[in-house]
């Protein structure tokens, strides 16, 4: 009797381990192609990406079938909600738990693509982003190049961030930088950093000087953890403080949000 019971128990345990793998096997397969999704990657795979992500609110940009910087924060910002490893390397565990999450999901014509699977294609082009800033002065993000920015590029975004925001709160100045770098990937505006910030108009800290300030270490954080994923604004490419804006137009933008002393806007 024992042995009978000991039997049907492994067999159990067996038939359930099984179709746990058969579950896994399926789900990720018959969605996305067995390729590593990461930053540089385009083509279907991107496309269904970040339709998925799209569905559940992380991602609120174009679906292009391009894995720029955008999904890169939006992919990160999903792993760090469900548990998984925070590296924006879409794999087989990620791409189970946005499957699972995500099951009612019909993707659009866009959404479906019609472009190739594409590996794990690394772009490392200079882009860049608007939005309050100022420029830059030595500092020691990276000794050479973070995910495609150039060490020029972080430490101008830096000064940006402690111009236009020193006396917010840290995740104000993340937003700032965040706005930044949503603006790099936008076709509305320049495609460098440099361009971003210094847009006629664009930042405050441009007109005033303030550009030149040497940033602190907090500046330069809220630029590491904006590159890493982090955007409390929710992909808001525009920001303004009521209390001093000038600009009748920048009235006329969505507000989505304030942080601090900013109103952040689409």
């Amino acid at each position: 009797m024992n042995k009978r019971l000991i039997a049907i128990t492994v067999c159990v345990v067996f038939t359930l381990f099984a179709a746990l793998q058969i579950k896994q096997n399926f789900t990720t397969e018959a969605t996305f192609s067995k390729n590593l999704i990461s930053y540089g990657a385009k083509g279907s795979d991107v496309n269904e990406l970040q339709g998925r992500l799209k569905f559940l609110g992380f991602y609120t940009g174009k679906v292009d079938g391009d894995y720029g910087w955008r999904t890169l924060r939006s992919v990160k910002w999903f792993q760090s909600e469900f548990g998984l490893k925070v590296d924006g390397h879409v794999g087989p565990k990620t791409k189970l738990k946005l499957w699972e999450a995500t099951k009612s999901w019909k993707p659009t014509a866009a959404e479906a693509g019609n472009a190739g699977n594409t590996g794990n294609a690394a772009g490392t082009a200079n882009q860049g982003n608007q939005g309050g800033g100022t420029a830059a002065s030595g500092s020691n993000l990276t000794p050479t190049t973070h995910k495609g920015f150039s060490k020029s590029d972080l430490d101008l975004m830096a000064n940006a961030v402690y111009g236009e925001s020193r006396g917010e709160p840290y995740i104000g100045q993340v937003a700032v930088a965040a706005v930044i770098l949503n603006r790099v990937d936008s076709a509305s505006f320049p495609n460098t950093v440099s361009g971003v910030i210094f847009q006629p108009g664009a930042f405050t800290a441009v007109a005033d000087g303030q550009i030149w300030l040497t940033p602190n270490e907090n500046a330069k954080k809220a630029v590491r953890d904006a590159i890493n994923g982090m955007d409390p604004t929710g992909g808001c490419e525009y920001y303004f403080n009521p209390e001093t804006a000038t600009s009748k137009w920048i009235w006329t933008r969505p507000q989505v949000k304030t942080i601090g002393k900013h109103i952040f806007c689409k």
